[in-house]
């Protein structure tokens, strides 16, 4: 699928997953504003047949206007206009809500005129589930004398059980989103690696194709038979057959290496090295291509005949690896700086260089297998955008840590600290 398909894939699903979600909440908000409603309804209704059970108990007549005031989403006021007497209400609250089939927690009080307070009855619990009396505060009502205050305090659980079709709904929709959106990231993410592939085999190729084509010239000149009488031409086109055949075996060495690492099957051999002459030796390897591009390595050792325990073909590698990359993104007149130093808890080796630098934001990304900086032609820097993720699979797996001080524009510098 091409990448332009895959964008407009992923807008339009990206749209109507946007457009589901908003009807899901539209649809589910105005359903429970319909179930608040009617249980708002059920309940004055319930609250006012209590009120004309009691006005019949004490022989007193209800007021004309409603006696069921709602004062807040889950509190009612009801106007006996009466004296009330507490287990009577009890007896007709309980009664009433059972024969409306109302099975809710509710709490009430009622107002005494003598101390101008709201008088706690008794807290109801029909589910007989865990609840407990919150004291809750009981608003006044000052228009009214005779009268008590209701709160159902497990009103929006209430009607939410009364949706249970909705919210299975939802649930499935839910579902099926983290599925859609898994879908979209399966699908990313196999074209981002058929991109590295790519990619990977582009740059293999290239990396490949040119010793191979000077090993294949140069045994061509060698297979002349008048080359004998030419000494000296016959050892240089030897040492450029060997130089190329050990550059074939390092990449090929470099792709070894990552999938040996994958498959758990290398095993580091430990044993005492110092790190100075280590970095020295493997210094002198960039001197010479360094000074053909007008370019220098200084050596800053502070380590003496400190020793640390690593593996030593790892641990070449991946100072070579480091001077490798700080080679080819400084360009001409690269200046590398290789210092070692001793810290309190730790040894640090660092490598600088004063090339194109590394974006902030990509710090993480540059030790990703095959991932590569974009330089818009893919073969101006060559590699296999696997160096960085050998050096930080092998700093992992001797418990080092690696760190990375680099701006666009303003070089790399790339520390190793080891502990001590």
């Amino acid at each position: 699928m091409k990448s332009n398909q895959i964008r407009i894939a992923v807008l339009l699903g990206s749209i109507s997953v946007i457009g589901i979600i908003a009807f899901q909440i539209y649809w589910v908000n105005k359903t429970f504003n319909l179930a608040e409603q009617q249980f708002n309804q059920t309940i004055e209704i319930a609250l006012y047949n209590v009120a004309e059970k009691m006005a019949d108990f004490n022989k007193h007549e209800l007021p004309n206007e409603n006696p069921v005031r709602q004062i807040s989403s889950n509190y009612f006021i009801v106007d006996i206009n009466d004296m009330i007497d507490a287990s009577i209400l009890d007896h007709y609250l309980k009664t009433e809500f059972e024969y409306r089939n109302i099975r809710i927690d509710y709490e009430y009080a009622i107002y005494d005129c003598e101390t101008d307070k709201m008088v706690f009855g008794s807290y109801y619990n029909p589910s007989e589930e865990a609840s407990t009396q919150n004291n809750r505060a009981f608003q006044k009502y000052d228009e009214f004398t005779y009268y008590f205050g209701i709160i159902f305090p497990s009103k929006t659980l209430y009607i939410l059980k009364t949706m249970n079709i909705w919210i299975i709904s939802t649930f499935v929709l839910i579902t099926a989103l983290v599925f859609f959106a898994y879908a979209i990231f399966v699908i990313l993410r196999q074209k981002r690696l058929s991109e590295i592939q790519r990619d990977f085999i582009n740059n293999m190729t290239h990396e490949f194709k040119t010793p191979v084509s000077t090993i294949a010239i140069s045994a061509k000149v060698l297979s002349d038979p008048s080359i004998i009488n030419d000494p000296e031409r016959l050892h240089n086109y030897a040492e450029i057959i060997e130089t190329q055949n050990k550059r074939l075996e390092q990449q090929i060495d470099k792709v070894l290496q990552v999938a040996r690492i994958e498959t758990n099957k290398f095993k580091l051999h430990k044993e005492a090295i110092e790190i100075d002459p280590l970095l020295m030796e493997i210094s002198q390897a960039f001197a010479r291509p360094l000074k053909e591009k007008n370019g220098n390595i200084s050596l800053d050792l502070n380590l003496g005949s400190k020793t640390i325990f690593a593996d030593r073909h790892h641990m070449m590698s991946v100072i070579y690896n480091l001077l490798d990359n700080a080679v080819k993104y400084s360009g001409n007149d690269a200046q590398i700086i290789i210092k070692t130093s001793l810290k309190a808890e730790s040894v640090e080796i660092s490598i600088q260089d004063n090339g194109i630098g590394i974006p902030k934001h990509l710090h993480k990304k540059i030790f990703d297998k095959f991932y590569r900086i974009s330089s818009g032609d893919i073969h101006n820097v060559k590699g296999f955008g696997i160096g960085l993720n050998y050096v930080k699979n092998i700093i992992n797996e001797h418990n080092w840590q690696i760190k990375l001080v680099s701006e666009s524009g303003r070089g790399s510098t790339f520390i190793i600290i080891i502990p001590n």
